[in-house]
């Protein structure tokens, strides 16, 4: 069931309508092209175009795009001040601007640091001045408890279920909403789940927060709500809990649905949260965020998936190229670029896949569309970090890391063990030349990007971390099972 909800104005300030040029080589643009460098991130109407734009022979690769957004986020878009999704700009986990501090502790390069209620692992985005964060608060009014198989969490508690909005500079909070206030119909997966594992998203002008089992809601930037939808409840295998982040694109928002009843993927108009195609799967559980991607002037959406890896229409959601599934339980989200996705998981087998997406069409017996593949030490939580062309990959959630040059699958180095950080659920991040690796028990590794290993910093918190970081200018977020920090020189 759809709500939409009219409103007459944005409080706090109005808006303004900016024409932006976005550069679609790039991978959080969906067009799979050579990495960027700092100049072709983005030009807006106000400012003129890049003189890069300019080159003729990037005209094809460009889109006009007229969005009505904060003025002080497009400015801000220019610094590259913006995480839109909780694997980054560009899907991948790297931010081609930011430079975050290298070593911070309690005591050291930490702004600001504040409680936040509930729990959730739910990763951090950034638009603007402004952070989003998901989580959910019990309310301690006890209510009839479910089944909780495997020492799972019993939802007898109501819940509120939280949309925040942080204000970058002070860590004070801008807005909380609650989405909805219920009883969870199932458990959790002990202390490593919660009922807010999903991520918000933004396209900044809306802030997209699924719940899941307790709805997909979208928010304008000053909090006031758009638009609702209730897909239903989802029933997960042994109530290993949920947590698919959606992710938007153009005037999409798209929600993978796998569990134990009838799994779908739905496009949803941004605008109206109204279904524009549903598509059936034939799946059990997964966790997996969608890839959108556009290959040869066709956009589509890789699903990481058991039974199938597919891809689908952008447009109508008809399958456009499948090949046998991974193993069970994925969780990885696919990353991809130079026409390359890479689709990974690691529960009870290994498995990984490089598909060409120029040779991808119907059903991928041959190995001509897989260009390489991967049958051990795969991640199983962490998604893996597409730096360049450097490919890193966690062995299930443990400390030990392998890298890989992506478009030939040879090793850099393989099965390094990171002795500061065993247990990992977090995705790693890159910038600035460093790879950034939380570990659940509070510290922070810092690596030095590229096919050598070394270790630059071991940063140690107060807190643990599930979450994965967002990295924008001079700040890294990091959010704990307790806190929210903001780590920055100064």
């Amino acid at each position: 069931m759809v709500s939409a909800v009219n409103h007459t104005g944005c409080g706090g300030g109005g808006t303004t309508s900016y024409d932006i040029y976005l550069d679609l080589s790039h991978p959080r643009g969906t067009s799979l092209a050579p990495w960027p460098d700092d100049n072709t991130l983005l030009g807006t109407g106000v400012s003129g175009l890049k003189e890069n734009f300019v080159d003729r022979t990037l005209i094809r690769l460009l889109v006009f795009l007229s969005v009505t957004v904060w003025a002080t986020s497009v400015a801000a878009q220019e610094d590259g001040d913006y995480w839109p999704e909780w694997r980054g700009p560009w899907a991948t986990g790297v931010s081609t601007n930011a430079n975050p501090p290298l070593k911070w502790s309690e005591t050291e390069n930490i702004r600001w640091k504040i409680d936040i209620p509930g729990r959730g692992s739910s990763s951090p985005i950034v638009w603007g001045d402004r952070i989003f964060l998901l989580t959910a608060v019990p309310l301690g009014i006890a209510g009839e408890p479910s089944h909780a198989p495997r020492g799972g969490f019993e939802p007898r508690d109501t819940h509120q279920f939280l949309v925040l909005a942080i204000n970058r500079s002070d860590g004070q909070v801008l807005w909380e909403r609650v989405a909805r206030e219920a009883q969870p119909h199932e458990a959790t997966h002990g202390e490593n789940g919660s009922w807010a594992s999903s991520s918000a998203v933004t396209n900044g002008e809306l802030v997209f927060a699924s719940f899941e089992s307790q709805g997909v809601y979208a928010y304008d930037l000053d909090g006031n709500l758009v638009w609702e939808n209730d897909l239903g409840n989802k029933t997960m295998r042994n109530q290993f809990g949920e947590g698919t982040t959606p992710t938007v694109h153009s005037d999409r928002l798209f929600v993978v649905w796998d569990h134990q009843g009838q799994s779908f993927i739905v496009a949803l108009d941004t605008q109206t949260g109204k279904e524009v195609w549903r598509t059936n799967r034939d799946e059990i559980d997964s966790w997996a965020t969608p890839l959108v991607v556009e290959h040869d002037g066709h956009k589509q959406v890789v699903v990481n998936g058991m039974n199938r890896l597919r891809s689908y229409d952008f447009e109508s959601g008809e399958v456009i190229w499948h090949t046998e599934g991974l193993t069970m339980n994925p969780i990885p989200s696919p990353v991809g670029a130079d026409g390359l996705v890479i689709v990974t998981a690691g529960y009870r087998g290994n498995d990984l896949k490089a598909i060409d997406l120029g040779l991808a069409q119907g059903v991928i017996t041959d190995t001509a569309a897989i260009v390489w593949t991967l049958d051990r030490d795969t991640p199983y939580v962490p998604s893996p970090l597409l730096y360049g062309n450097f490919l890193y990959l966690l062995k299930r959630n443990n400390g030990i890391l392998s890298v890989f040059d992506v478009k030939t699958g040879e090793p850099h180095y393989q099965l390094q063990r990171l002795t500061d950080v065993p247990n990992i659920f977090a995705s790693p991040v890159g910038a600035s030349e460093r790879v950034y690796i939380p570990g659940r028990d509070g510290t922070t590794l810092v690596i030095k990007h590229g096919g050598m290993f070394e270790i630059l910093a071991a940063n140690t918190l107060d807190d643990g971390f599930d979450a994965s970081p967002a990295l924008v200018g001079n700040e890294l977020y990091l959010r704990g099972y307790n806190h929210l920090y903001c780590i920055a020189e100064g």
